[in-house]
Order: C-alpha cells, then structure tokens, then sequence
C-alpha cells in the first residue's frame, strides 16, 4: 500500500513541517514526546483533542509520518486557506461526521496512510477535552489499524476561538500561558472496541484524549 505523496507534494509538506517546527519551537517553546507512538508503516488513526487553528500543523510536527487530516468542508471555501489545507493533505468532512466523512477515512486508511482527526468535531470553548461526537464510534468501530491518541495542550491560550490573534511564547522569555506541548499516547489496538456499545466506545476514546492532554499539560514549559 502506498501512503507517501508525490515527490513536489513530499517537497512542499517537508517545507512546510521544518519552517512550522521552528516557528512553534522558537515562537511558542514547543515540547512533544511519544512521537515513537506513531507507527512508521501502514495505515494509522490519529485522534487529537482539538483547541485552536495551530492544531492539525502542532499534530504533525509531533509524527514521523506524511499525514492526512480532516477539516470541515466548508474550510476549503475560504481564500488562502482553502488551497492551503488542501495541498497539506486536509479531508473534507461534514461536521457532524456523516457517512461520507467516515468513509473518506476508511479510503485514506485502505491506502496505507496516517490520518488526523478531531472526534470533538470543533475547538474546545473551554480548554478541556469536550465531549465526543456521537458519531466517532461508528468510524472507530470500523478502523481495523493502530489508534493513536494525541494531547495538545497550551494552544487554547496560545490562539483559542475567541483570539483574533495568536499570542506567543518565545523560547528565549520567560515562559507564559501560551507555551505549548504535545503528548502521544500508546497505539491503541481497534479490537479493544470490537463488539462494544457506542457509549462506551465514545468515553474510552474520551478518557484517551483526556490522559494525553494532561500528560502534554505536565509537558508544557511553565
């Protein structure tokens, strides 16, 4: 199976990803550890709670690996941004995580690659994990490869919904709320949820994401 894109788009996420690692390590004192979770070969389910824009670049300078990531459709509408998610492999989805959401995870997944999704389905309003989307359990319950859980913490300071502006955190300062951290977790075996209710599908994967956020918390530069 193939999971690695064309040579100029490999250039152009390579580009991106080392021009972001320096940004965020300089700009925002980025911390990350368990990026060895995340297997070097073969399809992959990454699962991250969600706080701010930074997130689906933060998830990728925490893997080894090209990623795919989900973003609602109507994202792919908006000038500048659109082209841009779109070149750096984004998925349209519907928010609510509907039939043909899931299975444009499930074609990414059968062609060997790694794929990033945010099961609160919108930035948290809080900072906390949110609830899942009710819907994540039917993807999750189809997945038949590793699920990794990502924690990211900091960056609902660092540029929540309700800022218009990001706020950094450089390195060479003295750190503030906005420094950042990501944490990732053990693969997941997907037999873990086979046969499972729904609900408890939906608060395991919960309970996943909320261990990883508080471990990327404990990470953060304070």
């Amino acid at each position: 199976m193939r999971d690695r894109p064309p040579l100029a788009a490999r250039f152009w996420y390579d580009a991106v990803y080392w021009s972001a690692f320096t940004a965020f390590t300089f700009g925002f004192s980025l911390r990350r550890s368990g990026w060895g979770n995340v297997p070097r070969r073969g399809p992959v389910l990454l699962v991250a709670n969600h706080q701010s824009m930074f997130d689906p670049v933060l998830v990728g300078l925490a893997s080894r690996r090209y990623l795919s990531f989900l973003a609602r459709n109507n994202l792919f509408t908006q000038p500048g941004l659109g082209p841009l998610i779109r070149s750096l492999n984004a998925i349209p989805i519907d928010r609510g995580m509907g039939k043909d959401g899931i299975q444009a995870v499930l074609d990414s997944l059968a062609a060997g690659r790694a794929v990033l999704m945010f099961p609160e389905g919108e930035r948290t309003h809080t900072g906390a994990v949110q609830p899942l989307k009710a819907g994540v359990s039917l993807l999750i319950k189809r997945v038949t490869c590793p699920i990794v859980p990502v924690g990211i913490a900091g960056c609902f300071a660092a540029w929540s919904r309700f800022h218009t502006w990001p706020h950094p955190a450089p390195l060479l300062l003295p750190p503030k709320p906005s420094t950042i951290a990501l944490a990732v977790g053990a693969p997941i075996d997907p037999a873990r949820y086979a046969g499972k209710h729904r609900d408890w599908v939906v608060e395991n994967l919960h309970r996943e994401l909320v261990t990883q956020h508080e471990a990327a918390e404990r990470l953060r530069r304070k």
